[in-house]
């Protein structure tokens, strides 16, 4: 008997230290993976067993060792998925929380970012993209476009930091994207926050008319407690269909943790989208999965607590 297939999830990303201030009560910072983690361990919460997890990722040598032990706690890897060691030091971020959704963030390392010679080999066997661009460098224009060019499965992006500049200093700052409708033609599905969208439209209708007349299929824009607005090709010569899907309940004690939430909520968006759910059923498991997000601390567990099971401290 033929074991069928395993469909393969590609997640391109930045595996990131984060030393985050400001989150706790106490006086010492939080040391602990952020970045693509969050996503990953969203992913592997909400795929079916008929898929595997494919990380596209790149991994300073400082820190290799430890990206790959994290993998390893992941149900879902591909038993042939690796990081990619690079002779560099490993991105880091500095995150002050000046209130629950209102942050600051200094990076320092620098892990190089994909060239379509590097990355074209490892899609092959790839049957759905996930890009969450951490530290908006992981891919150029360029390399995007050839992406979509070459690449014939559904590709979901969330912008992240390509709408960040980067200060002397390692301080991000908001800058205008140039050549959003370019950017927007790459991608099938394109999930931005509200910051975000000040930096690619003059409103979040005029980056939907944008992006969908580019390609997109659906535009999400995340709106932290408030929810996610959907924007929707309904096909040709038909309006575009539009709602805000409301947050799900989080914790009220205020003692929550609000980091990753909107790689949670894409991560979970996808996975379950590629599943075969309708748009709003996926919708509102991403909206559950954010608000579980929550009421953990970092990434480490985060699988198992997305699946509502018990894990080890």
């Amino acid at each position: 008997m033929t074991v069928p297939r395993r469909k393969r999830l590609g997640v391109i990303g930045t595996f990131v230290w984060d030393v985050i201030h400001g989150r706790d009560v106490r006086d010492a910072p939080v040391e602990e993976w952020g970045g693509i983690t969050y996503a990953l361990a969203a992913c592997d919460a909400a795929l079916g067993d008929d898929w595997e997890l494919v990380p596209l990722v790149k991994v300073g040598s400082d820190l290799a060792p430890e990206a790959r032990r994290y993998l390893r706690t992941l149900r879902h890897l591909a038993p042939d998925a690796a990081p990619i060691e690079v002779p560099y030091r490993n991105n880091r971020v500095e995150l002050r929380y000046h209130t629950d959704e209102r942050r600051s963030e200094v990076l320092s390392g620098g892990v190089p970012g994909w060239t379509w010679a590097g990355l074209q080999p490892l899609l092959r066997d790839v049957d759905a993209l996930y890009i969450n661009l951490i530290s908006g460098f992981e891919l150029d224009l360029a390399t995007a476009q050839l992406i979509r060019q070459h690449f014939k499965g559904p590709i979901y992006c969330d912008l992240h930091s390509l709408t960040l500049g980067l200060e002397p200093s390692g301080l991000r700052t908001w800058r205008p994207l140039p050549e959003v409708a370019a950017w927007c033609a790459c991608f099938d599905l394109l999930q931005v926050n509200e910051d975000e969208v000040a930096m690619l439209a003059s409103d979040p209708m005029a980056l939907a008319a944008t992006a969908l007349g580019a390609g997109v299929r659906t535009l999400f824009v995340t709106l932290g407690k408030r929810g996610v607005v959907y924007f929707e090709d309904a096909g040709p010569g038909r309006p575009l269909r539009t709602a805000l899907v409301p947050a799900s309940t989080a914790r009220s004690d205020g003692a929550g943790d609000p980091t990753g939430c909107g790689d949670v909520w894409g991560a979970t968006y996808f996975s379950r989208s590629v599943a075969g759910d309708t748009l709003m059923t996926a919708m509102r498991s991403a909206c559950d999965a954010a608000a579980r997000n929550v009421e953990h601390r970092g990434a480490t567990g985060l699988a198992t607590h997305l699946r509502g099971e018990l894990h080890p401290l």
